[in-house]
């Protein structure tokens, strides 16, 4: 029998004949009271006026659940949904009666919540987030990681599982063993709270945005944005103060389409009309394969315009850019805000130049035989794409400066945090060239050396023959 707490109320949520959703309230001891009747009469397909299926069958997960995970249960308890009578079949179905056929339990994607959060759906789909999914997947060496790091999400599928997917691609993940995890909204708003306080709180976005290639909580939490919005946040600063948090630039208002003008790689259309910059640009584009040796787009440029991965039109990012800036003037004057975010620009083209440098090395490597083509290139150009499946270490270390020391040179200066931009990001881009530099010297130097030597050897193994032929001893030579 499931334990009801005689004094509490419970809540239900049904449809009228008018096929209307109504909310019904019974307090916990007339429930004890019929509660047998209930399941009897249910049984028998005569439940009474407000009484849904999913209301009966509420009751049953809650008595098997309340056993098996039982902080679910507590986490449901105290959500909205609960409150508001939105029970299990409501998001997992009916088919699921008992542990021998869990796999019946419907696992709820953005279409189910959609049903209430039309709105807030809406907008997500039309944000990078819901195509992050497709952004994985679009890396040409996601294929090569293991399952439990992509599908699996114990890796970079952790983080994007928050994309949406198609039934047929939920229905195949299922099948390959990857069943969890891919609701999407309950990547902020976690399973079974749905909390919507929880996730206004900057840590809802520290799971995914830290680390190697994306460390903003690190640059946020220890900028002065962060750190007052922290204050803030334990109260040791008023509410009223102004302490930023990550929603407060990038979800305005609460809207669910988040995105950037940068984008995650900082490359966009229209290019710079800055010649050196552009230049620059084009060679990060061939590198990161949308645009060939020849300047001209590849199959990959679609794919970025699929994953939403940069803006590729001047008004996509001026769209972008007025929303940060309109975040700004919120505390700050619109030429304070103006003349920092242009600092961000210019860092970017300053790194842009490291790394073009880089890559042009790397690529006149190829270009001279002095270093194999990989033969998972498509041309005889660096591929940043690849990222640690780089075949040298000399493309490693170019990997490296791409997307984690350049990234952390514009990031750092977009989130006010100058150690992060300095330190953490142009000075190792600074080193990884030199680095590069000093290698690709090596490499010419060893290919000279490796020519000499095996022309030395030639003349040599000649030269040896014709002495030997010479001076082979005959017979009346040796009388």
């Amino acid at each position: 029998m499931v334990e009801i707490e005689a004094n509490r109320t419970y809540t239900f949520y049904s449809k009228n004949h008018n096929g209307n959703f109504i909310i019904q309230k019974m307090r916990g001891s007339m429930m004890k009271a019929g509660l047998m009747m209930v399941f009897f009469i249910a049984a028998l397909g005569l439940a009474p006026a407000g009484w849904s299926a999913e209301n009966v069958g509420n009751i049953k997960c809650l008595n098997c659940h309340k056993r098996a995970t039982p902080n679910v249960v507590m986490d449901w308890k105290f959500s909205k949904h609960s409150s508001e009578g939105i029970t299990c079949a409501h998001c997992h179905g009916l088919e699921h009666t008992s542990s021998k056929d869990s796999e019946e339990a419907k696992l709820p994607q953005p279409s189910t919540c959609a049903k209430c959060h039309e709105e807030q759906v809406a907008q997500f789909r039309r944000g990078k987030h819901a195509v992050s999914w497709t952004a994985m997947k679009a890396m040409p060496t996601t294929h090569m990681l293991p399952m439990a790091l992509t599908k699996g999400g114990r890796g970079c599928g952790s983080c994007h599982k928050i994309g949406e997917k198609s039934p047929e691609e939920v229905a195949k993940l299922k099948a390959e063993g990857s069943g969890y995890g891919h609701a999407a909204c309950d990547s902020c708003h976690t399973r079974h709270a749905f909390s919507k306080v929880e996730a206004l709180q900057p840590q809802a976005c520290q799971p995914c945005h830290m680390g190697f290639d994306h460390p903003q909580w690190e640059m946020y939490s220890t900028s002065k944005h962060g750190v007052r919005g922290l204050l803030k946040q334990s109260g040791v600063l008023p509410k009223t103060a102004s302490g930023p948090v990550c929603q407060t630039c990038h979800m305005q208002d609460g809207d669910h389409e988040v995105r950037t003008p940068w984008g995650y790689l900082a490359v966009r259309l229209p290019l710079p009309e800055d010649e050196e910059w552009r230049k620059d640009q084009v060679t990060i584009l061939q590198a990161l394969g949308v645009l060939d040796t020849e300047g001209n787009p590849t199959d990959r440029l679609e794919i970025f315009k699929a994953a939403d991965v940069a803006r590729l039109t001047q008004e996509a990012f001026d769209i972008e850019r007025e929303k940060l800036l309109d975040a700004c003037t919120q505390c700050h004057s619109e030429k304070f805000a103006n003349s920092e975010l242009a600092k961000g620009d210019e860092l970017i083209k300053k790194a842009d130049h490291l790394l073009a440098e880089a890559i042009r090395i790397i690529a006149s490597l190829y270009k001279d035989g002095i270093l194999e083509k990989p033969e998972s290139y498509t041309n005889a150009f660096p591929d940043l794409l690849t990222f640690h499946e780089a075949p040298r270490s000399i493309e490693q270390r170019l990997f490296l400066m791409h997307l984690e020391h350049r990234m952390r040179t514009f990031q750092g200066a977009f989130h006010a945090n100058p150690d992060y931009a300095l330190w953490y990001g142009w000075n190792k881009m600074v080193r990884d060239l030199t680095a590069i530099q000093e290698m690709a010297e090596e490499l010419r130097d060893k290919a000279k050396n490796t020519k000499a030597k095996n022309t030395v050897e030639r003349c040599e193994k000649s030269d040896t023959i014709t002495y030997t032929e010479i001076t082979k001893p005959t017979s009346q030579s040796l009388e």
